[in-house]
Order: structure tokens, then C-alpha cells, then sequence
């Protein structure tokens, strides 16, 4: 099932897409919950009434007759992942950085979470900005101290995450945070796919595209840590919530590597075999902008 946030005729709701439109979840189950984090929270029993009632669903909107939001907007945490893959991570020790030797986590702060297919700010205390395709987890059961074996039994779905980084703001402090968590710097989406339809997360080719260009391309088996270890580690730390998202780390290709650094008018395409895509214009934020 895909989940989807999204707006029409100046309403906001959730739907689940079939197709290429999407059926408002209210039209076929009206006492279903209005957030799609109170949807993975009920867990799923709700998912199979909704699956249900989907063969009485009405036509739905044409998705391009909509526009697509950040499936999970009100999040509690985001949580990312640094060099998770072994060539991202030796292209960064040839840049000075030292591969590091466990779990390396920062936070995004969720005030960065930014729908799929909106603009995303440069902001004018930067000029290096760069592009991270990641695969997106979100935590669909209230979990502590979780087991590698019973990690799959949490997640909530998938999603495709562009990690845009102000690399000269997270060059400038001893932790990431700050330059991963500029206004509209986490574009999530299009969509939550949840786990029934992925039989192996980590069997997903991923693909970033600047302007049609490639830039980035890798699968996702080639994680140092999977996902399964990435939840059982963070869950020893802190109690993860549904609706809370984990990026997974991205490969090799990105801008800092050779330089490249994103400018106006530039748009990133980021998409996850799968999970589809998401695709982001890069606008410089005005100089009398607040």
C-alpha cells in the first residue's frame, strides 16, 4: 500500500494511491485517523480495514491533478545515518575525513522536512549546499532495546530522502546537525510504501539524477549497516516512535567529492526502484528574505 499526503482544491488529507490517482483514505473509511503517523501508530489491523474498503473506494484524484506532501510531516525525530556505504565513505577518507568505526547518527531537526516535489531553499549563509540520495525508514510501532531478528517488525514503510547538506555549515561544527537542518533541506516522499510491498529493502537500486545528469547510483545491499542493525542500535539509545524517520545513509557521488556544489535553477531527481521519486528545484533564498 502507498500512503500519501496531499493537497487539492485547498484541502489537505491523506489517501492511499492506486494507479495514477489517489483515493482519499476519508471517503472509504471516514473514522480512519487524519495523519498518516496516527495511521502507522494503529497499526495493522487499521491497514487491513483500509485494504478492505479500498474495493469500495470511489474514482479518487488524478495525482496530477494534485500536489503531493511530505508523507509524514510530524515527525518526533529524523535520524540519519553518516557514510553507511564503503565508497562514500572512501571518497570522503580521500577528502581528510576518517571513516569512522561504529554507527556514526546526527539528527535532522524535523523542521527541515520538505514535500517531494517542492522547492528547496539555498540559503544565503551558504554556498555549498549538496545532494544525498538516501532510502528512507519510518518506525511504525513504539519500540525499545529491539532485536536485529525483530527490526522488520517495527518499521512503519519506505520512502525516497534527499539529505541536502550545507557542507560548509557542517564542516564548521564538531557535529552535523547544523548543516543538515536548513529551512526545507528534507525533502521526503513521494509516498510511505508500506513493508508488504518490499520483500528485501535491501535489494533497491537508488539514483540521483542534477538537471538529467547522474550523480549518484548504488544498492541498497551494499550498506555497511543494514537496516535491521541500524534500528537495534538507535532503539538501545532512545525509545523510536511511529511516524519517526531514519535516513540510511547515501553512496558515493556526491557533490563535496569533486567539488560540484548545487546553484539556482538547478533540480535534483532522486528516485528508489520501487518507491518512486521525488524531485526538487534548488532556488537561492532572496537577500531581504527574513
Amino acid at each position: 500500500m502507498k500512503l500519501a499526503r496531499f493537497t487539492v482544491d485547498g484541502s489537505t488529507a491523506i489517501g492511499v494511491v492506486r494507479g495514477d490517482r489517489v483515493v482519499e483514505l476519508a471517503s472509504v473509511l471516514p473514522e480512519a485517523p487524519s495523519t498518516i503517523r496516527e495511521v502507522l501508530k494503529a497499526g495493522p489491523a487499521l491497514l487491513r480495514r483500509i485494504e478492505g474498503a479500498l474495493h469500495l473506494a470511489p474514482f479518487g484524484h488524478a495525482l496530477v491533478a494534485v500536489r503531493l506532501e511530505a508523507p509524514i510531516h510530524d515527525a518526533s525525530k529524523y535520524l540519519a545515518i553518516g557514510m553507511n556505504y564503503q565508497d562514500h565513505a572512501e571518497e570522503a577518507r580521500r577528502a581528510g575525513v576518517p571513516i569512522p568505526k561504529t554507527q556514526l547518527w546526527f539528527n535532522k531537526q524535523v523542521s527541515c522536512i520538505n514535500g517531494p516535489f517542492d522547492a528547496v531553499l539555498i540559503a544565503r549563509v551558504s554556498d555549498k549546499v549538496d545532494y544525498e540520495i538516501e532510502l528512507g525508514v519510518v518506525i511504525g510501532k513504539r519500540c525499545r532495546y529491539v532485536a536485529e531478528n525483530d527490526a522488520r517488525s517495527v518499521v512503519g514503510g519506505y520512502f525516497v530522502v534527499n539529505d541536502v547538506t550545507a557542507r560548509d555549515w557542517q564542516q564548521a561544527s564538531p557535529t552535523f546537525t547544523l548543516g543538515k537542518s536548513f529551512d526545507t533541506h528534507g525533502p521526503i516522499g513521494p509516498w510511505i510504501v508500506t513493508p508488504d510491498e518490499i520483500a528485501d529493502p535491501h535489494e533497491l537500486e537508488m539514483r540521483l539524477f542534477v538537471n538529467g545528469q547522474i550523480r549518484q547510483r548504488q544498492n541498497t545491499g551494499n550498506m555497511i549497516y543494514n537496516i535491521w542493525q541500524q534500528i537495534h542500535h538507535l532503539s538501545q539509545v532512545m525509545t523510536l516512535e511511529p511516524g519517526d524517520l531514519i535516513a540510511t545513509g547515501t553512496c558515493a557521488g556526491v557533490g563535496i567529492a569533486s567539488g560540484f556544489f548545487l546553484k539556482h535553477g538547478d533540480v535534483v531527481r532522486a528516485e528508489i526502484d520501487q518507491l518512486g521519486h521525488i524531485e526538487n528545484r534548488f532556488v537561492s533564498e532572496a537577500a531581504s528574505s527574513p
